[in-house]
């Protein structure tokens, strides 16, 4: 009887243990802090990467409930912008990226593809200025009417990781020539 109660607490613990080790999510949401206003469409496409096109320049407006956060924010001369890819409909998890060595198929989450299971982006581009709520930028990268989901400062001492392995690879993924700088038409 003393061994099956011990037992019996044993799978107890063991059972309370797992629960807690397996994360539930029910969902996530995000609300827009504001919206991108640029040239760039479904139909004209946009630069993979901004920074490849540095002198492309757009407007985040950042609503006004927000415009408080964008203090100081004017101190930097490069930002990230997080958004939502608002106008992907679907993914695969293996792609081929058009620029890259056909001899490889890249799992989605090894490429930068738009098309992804939770279609956030992130841009590291240039605050040009701040006025009323209004970002200013260059090296934008998305199209007219995107949601913005946040802002961060790019800062190069834990932004910036030198990788010479990671540097191989891109150059595999085809991130070197002009295919690359704006192939976004490939992705609707």
């Amino acid at each position: 009887m003393k061994n099956q109660l011990i037992l019996i607490t044993i799978m107890i613990i063991c059972s309370t243990m797992n629960t807690h080790s397996q994360h539930k999510i029910s969902g996530i949401s995000y609300q827009p802090v504001g919206v991108v206003h640029a040239d760039y469409t479904p139909e004209t496409g946009a630069p993979r990467q901004g920074i490849l096109v540095p002198e492309k320049s757009g407007i985040i407006e950042i609503f006004p409930e927000y415009r408080e956060a964008l203090t100081t924010l004017d101190m930097f001369e490069y930002i990230i912008v997080i958004y939502h890819f608002d106008r992907v409909g679907s993914w695969d998890p293996m792609v081929e990226p058009p620029a890259s060595d056909h001899d490889y198929k890249f799992g989605l989450f090894a490429t930068r593809s738009p098309r992804r299971p939770n279609p956030i982006g992130f841009s590291v581009i240039r605050l040009d200025r701040i006025e009323s709520g209004k970002l200013f930028v260059s090296g934008l990268d998305a199209f007219d009417g995107t949601p913005v989901l946040d802002i961060k400062p790019y800062l190069p001492s834990i932004d910036c990781v030198k990788s010479i392995r990671n540097e191989e690879v891109e150059h595999i993924l085809g991130h070197h020539d002009e295919i690359f700088i704006n192939d976004s038409l490939y992705f609707k």
